[in-house]
């Protein structure tokens, strides 16, 4: 980083801080939020960018020769007149970046001549245009796509400390997209009533990184693939130097039928199991001394003095209706050998018992107990530690609630399975650059900050800054003309991505 650059960041550091600084304000007789003299003109010279860090997500995917790789195995289009297979595919993931949520935000993209300086681009695809590119996708196209990614996502991986390729943790679970159409091709509906597609995803847990999005009817359950893709998710993993790979997954995953081939290979996993009433017999069986009290670890800890819990409002509610409610009194945890009817071996199942109290009107009305089963082949675990493992496999839900709603990926917007398929994998490649970002920050505290950074909250702090945009001397200057904390840390990860070398 330029000693002006750096100048510049700690002066507007100084002032941010001087302004925000805590202070004893006297009695105000105007209002801060002041009246101005407010006039427009159109620039000449100057040239706005409202995405000023969308040039550091092009500079990555240079480094990485990801284009060059997406034209080299991606072959939909006969002639190129005038765009690539590659400028298709950035042209909609950095529509994500830049804020678009749907096809028709790239008219308002093509529009921008700033945009299209900053990419270097005459033009890009109109929507029409990109619709049409996505219907051209087959589900080997797909494939092909997702593995060109994954390639350079390994090489990503193998920039890290020896650390990072510890432990591999693999999860998958399903989730549904509706559609209000009517007309698109591959939808049906689902389990209940819904109309549209239930794509499986499959990520690595360490990064929160989609490695596999699959498109699937509705009509299909969650589990449907789930194995083919566990062991390509594994391939990957090895492929990058992790020693040990764990896959994790609900009770629509046990994937009983191929346990024994993973425990051969060395896989360890940890799967939830319905709690049938062959299990719970046996579970009901146990004697009482085997029962060990499961104590929930604090979601935090405290840095300063424990505040006093607010009243709860719902609590209040649901008592003075009378409602009925069900109430946790107390979990215990107990372990037992169990060979499922598909396998040949034996394996740990840990089970969870879970006390309830039936409460009506603020009285309580009955008891109840219910049994949750992980099955394992990890004998030298704490049951506790089970547990724990299964219930951490919660945050896919966060990541799945990210692809949905904040990089908006899990979509339909165009009229066939495939090419919605291919949509979900393109949009999601957004939050992928947003963790390799994270993943190739020297400082432990920006990657873990970018990793867990809600895409909403990704965009108003790293990418969506404004900034003039130069054109001189062959290069393209993006002039930053807001500061936050993050812009620091962007202006360290352009000078790390131009030390990198991917071969």
């Amino acid at each position: 980083m330029k000693d002006t650059v750096r100048r510049r960041l700690r002066n507007c550091r100084r002032r941010i801080r001087r302004r925000l600084r805590k202070r004893q304000w006297p009695e105000q007789r105007r209002r801060l939020f002041r009246d101005h003299n407010v006039h427009y003109e159109v620039g000449d010279k100057a040239r706005g960018l409202r995405a000023g860090g969308l040039g550091t997500f092009h500079l990555m995917v240079r480094q990485l020769g990801l284009a060059d790789a997406i034209d080299r195995v991606l072959h939909l289009l006969k002639r190129h007149l005038p765009y690539f297979e590659s400028d298709h595919v950035l042209n909609l993931a950095y529509n994500v970046l830049a804020g678009g949520q749907c096809l028709q935000d790239l008219e308002s993209l093509r529009t921008d001549e700033t945009y299209l300086d900053a990419l270097g681009a005459p033009r890009i695809p109109d929507p029409t245009t990109a619709g049409d590119f996505l219907r051209r996708f087959g589900t080997a196209d797909i494939d092909a796509l997702q593995r060109v990614i994954n390639e350079k996502r390994v090489q990503v991986w193998q920039q890290q400390a020896a650390a990072f390729l510890e432990h591999a943790v693999i999860e998958a679970d399903g989730t549904l997209v509706p559609t209000t159409g009517e007309c698109k091709r591959g939808m049906d509906l689902s389990y209940n009533g819904v109309w549209g597609y239930h794509p499986l995803v499959v990520s690595l847990a360490n990064t929160q990184e989609p490695l596999f999005i699959v498109n699937r009817p509705a009509s299909r359950p969650s589990y449907d693939g789930a194995a083919a893709y566990f062991d390509r998710a594994a391939a990957l993993c090895r492929q990058a130097g992790f020693r040990d790979i764990s896959f994790r997954g609900d009770t629509d995953f046990t994937q009983a039928a191929h346990l024994d081939r993973w425990d051969a290979q060395g896989v360890r996993f940890v799967f939830g199991l319905d709690a049938q009433p062959n299990l719970v017999s046996i579970a009901q069986r146990l004697p009482g001394r085997v029962w060990q009290p499961l104590t929930r670890p604090s979601r935090y800890e405290v840095a300063t003095a424990p505040r006093r819990r607010p009243v709860n409002v719902k609590q209040r509610v649901v008592v003075r209706k009378g409602y009925t409610d069900i109430r946790l009194a107390g979990e215990q945890v107990a372990e037992f050998n169990y060979r499922p009817g598909p396998c040949n071996r034996d394996y740990l199942v840990v089970v969870l018992r879970k006390q309830m109290v039936i409460e009506a009107g603020g009285q309580k009305v009955g008891e109840e107990t219910r049994y949750l089963f992980y099955i394992t082949n990890q004998w030298g675990w704490e049951r506790t530690d089970v547990v724990y493992f299964a219930n951490d496999r919660c945050n896919q839900e966060n990541l799945i609630e990210q692809l949905k709603n904040g990089v908006r990926a899990l979509r339909a917007p165009v009229n066939t399975l495939e090419a919605n398929g291919a949509y979900m994998v393109i949009a999601a490649l957004a939050w992928s650059l947003k963790a390799w970002l994270a993943l190739l920050q020297p400082r432990p505290r920006d990657r873990n900050g970018l990793l867990t950074m809600e895409f909403r909250t990704f965009l108003a702090e790293v990418v969506l800054l404004p900034c003039q945009l130069v054109r001189a001397g062959g290069r393209v200057l993006y002039r930053l003309l807001r500061w936050n904390p993050w812009v620091d840390v962007l202006c360290r990860a352009v000078d790390v991505l131009r030390q990198l070398w991917f071969p």
